[in-house]
């Protein structure tokens, strides 16, 4: 079941919450040691919540729910972002961030938080510290990163909906890799607050991975919205996220299958996109090869690395801080002080004049909406799941990895430099069986669009039966 049937059985007295809590963790029990995707197990705690008196009758009462380790700070447990130093530390948080403080009050009972690469750097899980996440699908593959202990547990089977985040597809790539939908909001429509008004320049953005777009869009009328402070928030919407789970107007869409900047790509995830434009012809929608031009500006790129490795070298020295000694190259992976060490050898001017390039890219690219098309239909990856270890980091070539990750982020990290929102939906498999996602980009604010071509999708080529051999 889905969260949504799941709270129902709890409103309709069918289940107590503890019977659903009980429930996942045996499912967690049973299924994690293959996947490896809980990396700081609150069982117990879970129980308590679900026992608890003071239970917020919220949407979502007792249904258990797990949080990416990286944001999404809970109260008294944690916070590690896949760095040893920190791990070792034993420090926990002092308070919830607004976005967990908002699922709490919604009813969720929080089993724990999910694997991810250091800071989130990669698209596979495979921290030095925890191990690397699988993919239930076939546990020799990755379930994607930087979401991918996210998206291992809902694949799994463990939960029906994670909390994850994005600053170059990590919500869509683990979405696409697992079989799952995977919405990354529009820039601003889910706080950061308090501990950061962004990350990553503007490029990271809150929300979960799912297998049903009615969670997903339930779920962002539960954490959409500003905190008190924020530097910018997305425009409300005009109705309820969940009103728009219904075939909508018909739309004018293009469709992109070559790979952006020439990247190469895999035959399947074409044919993933190129079944979805098929379907939506078929539902009445206008589908035509198009494109912004903008999107094969590699320099936007190179402005999306000088952002990255900044905020790198930033987020060593906070959590620095927060221990009370200096991060050294052995507390790190390589990539990680690789990018950090690049950082502090460029002037304040470069970061300015990267920022400068990222907004010229963003009204190039909204310029093409601007030209009649609503939405914009791609492959998720322009590669198939790669295989454990395929990705592996070492101090010689500490960059080498970050390179060859490139055809996993050829469709979406664009969208992070623009700030629109984007989804990955489960349309395709593999002749051996792994999932392969297609991609719909909207205008900035029109994640409501988003929602109503994804659920058509859902309901011409439903996948929430589909699940995986594990």
């Amino acid at each position: 079941m889905d969260a949504t049937a799941q709270a129902d059985l709890v409103r309709r007295g069918e289940v107590t919450p503890a019977e659903l809590v009980d429930a996942a963790i045996a499912r967690a029990e049973a299924a994690d040691p293959e996947v490896n995707s809980i990396v700081i197990p609150t069982l117990e705690k879970a129980r308590a919540q679900a026992a608890s008196a003071d239970l917020p009758d919220g949407p979502f009462r007792g249904v258990p729910f797990l949080l990416k380790d990286l944001g999404g700070q809970s109260r008294g447990d944690p916070y590690v972002a896949g760095l040893r130093f920190l791990k070792d530390a034993g420090l926990t948080e002092d308070e919830d961030s607004y976005f967990t403080a908002k699922l709490r009050r919604a009813g969720f009972c929080f089993l724990g938080r999910t694997n991810t690469p250091e800071l989130g750097l990669m698209p596979v899980t495979e921290p030095v510290i925890f191990g690397p996440s699988r993919n239930p699908w076939n546990l020799d593959h990755s379930p994607g990163g930087s979401s991918g202990g996210s998206a291992a547990a809902v694949a799994a089977g463990i939960v029906s909906v994670a909390h994850a985040s994005d600053g170059g597809g990590s919500i869509r790539i683990p979405a696409a890799h697992c079989g799952l939908v995977g919405l990354k909001p529009t820039r601003g429509r889910n706080s950061f607050g308090p501990g950061a008004g962004e990350r990553w320049g503007g490029f990271s953005a809150e929300h979960v991975v799912s297998r049903t777009v009615r969670d997903t869009a339930a779920l962002l009328d539960v954490v959409s919205g500003r905190m008190p402070g924020d530097p910018y928030a997305a425009p409300p919407p005009a109705a309820p996220f969940s009103s728009f789970v219904r075939p909508g107007e018909r739309r004018r869409i293009g469709l992109m299958t070559k790979g952006a900047r020439g990247a190469e790509v895999d035959p399947e995830c074409v044919r993933a996109a190129e079944k979805a434009a098929r379907a939506l012809e078929a539902e009445g929608h206008t589908v035509e090869v198009s494109y912004p031009e903008a999107l094969d500006d590699a320099f936007a790129v190179s402005a999306y690395v000088t952002i990255v490795a900044a905020s790198v070298a930033f987020a060593l020295d906070t959590y620095g801080e927060k221990v009370g000694r200096a991060v050294s190259e052995d507390d790190v992976e390589p990539l990680t002080w690789a990018m950090a060490q690049a950082a502090r050898a460029y002037p304040a001017t470069q970061y300015i004049r990267a920022l400068d390039t990222v907004h010229r890219f963003g009204r190039q690219v909204a310029a093409w909406w601007e030209s009649g098309f609503d939405l914009l239909l791609t492959p998720t990856t322009a590669a198939l799941p790669p295989r454990v270890g395929e990705l592996a980091q070492s101090p010689e070539e500490p960059f080498l990895p970050f390179a060859k990750a490139a055809p996993f982020g050829v469709y979406t990290l664009n969208f992070n430099l623009t700030g629109q929102p984007g989804i990955s939906v489960p349309v395709h498999w593999t002749a051996d069986g792994l999932p392969v996602g297609a991609h719909v980009v909207a205008p900035q604010g029109r994640e409501d669009m988003l929602i109503e071509i994804a659920a058509e999708l859902e309901q011409v080529l439903p996948w929430r039966d589909r699940r995986a051999p594990l």
